[in-house]
């Protein structure tokens, strides 16, 4: 999938090499903010999850879809989410800017609106809903772009991470929010939907 930024077309700068760099640098960059904010949060007594946790139905907590991933309940709990993040991140930033921008605010937005909408009565906190948005998107893109490597590598990433899809589940456990990993995962199908390199052919000119 080409980085449509450049039209399509790969640039001078837009090398594998470069753009594994640059995936690098944005996503391990996100990470360490992450980690940054829980040591602040820490130091609070965790406190920011009281302002900026997500509120489920409540008017206030609608501004809080826009920060309840950054902070976590513990650092147990970032830690639990920092390598599928960076790994499912990295991979779809391999397919440019504009792809991973896309994948990761589909999967934070509706993360965060299926929390509101359907969660619990508990403040909601962390990035998995971010983690289940990208690895969902990561197993449908191939499919809708009927790319083969696309297919192979979701059917490998399947094969090696597809048990946390019961996160989506309600049953798995009383503490977990599968709201946000089932919002999460919605999202990532709708940004690979948004992105899909598939074009429905041009309908001959009437005469």
């Amino acid at each position: 999938m080409l980085d449509a930024s450049s039209g399509g077309q790969p640039g001078a700068g837009d090398s594998p090499g470069a753009r594994a760099r640059t995936g690098l640098l944005v996503v391990g960059s996100f990470v360490v903010l992450l980690y940054l904010i829980e040591i602040v949060n820490t130091a609070l007594f965790h406190s920011l999850n009281r302002i900026f946790g997500l509120r489920p139905r409540s008017m206030d907590g609608i501004l809080d879809i826009l920060t309840f991933p950054l902070l976590h309940a513990s650092l147990a709990h970032l830690m639990s989410n920092t390598l599928p993040l960076i790994i499912f991140g990295f991979i779809v930033f391999l397919s440019g800017r504009r792809v991973f921008i896309t994948a990761l605010a589909a999967s934070w937005l509706a993360s965060g609106i299926v929390v509101w909408l359907i969660g619990g009565t508990s403040v909601t906190v962390g990035a998995s809903g971010l983690v289940f948005g990208l690895f969902a998107f990561l197993l449908v893109r191939g499919f809708f772009n009927r790319n083969w490597w696309q297919i192979v590598l979701s059917v490998v990433l399947f094969m090696a991470y597809g048990g946390i899809l019961f996160g989506v589940l309600p049953t798995v456990a009383s503490f977990v929010s599968w709201q946000a990993h089932l919002g999460g995962a919605i999202g990532g199908v709708a940004a690979a939907v948004l992105l899909s390199t598939r074009r429905p052919r041009s309908l001959p000119a009437g005469r």
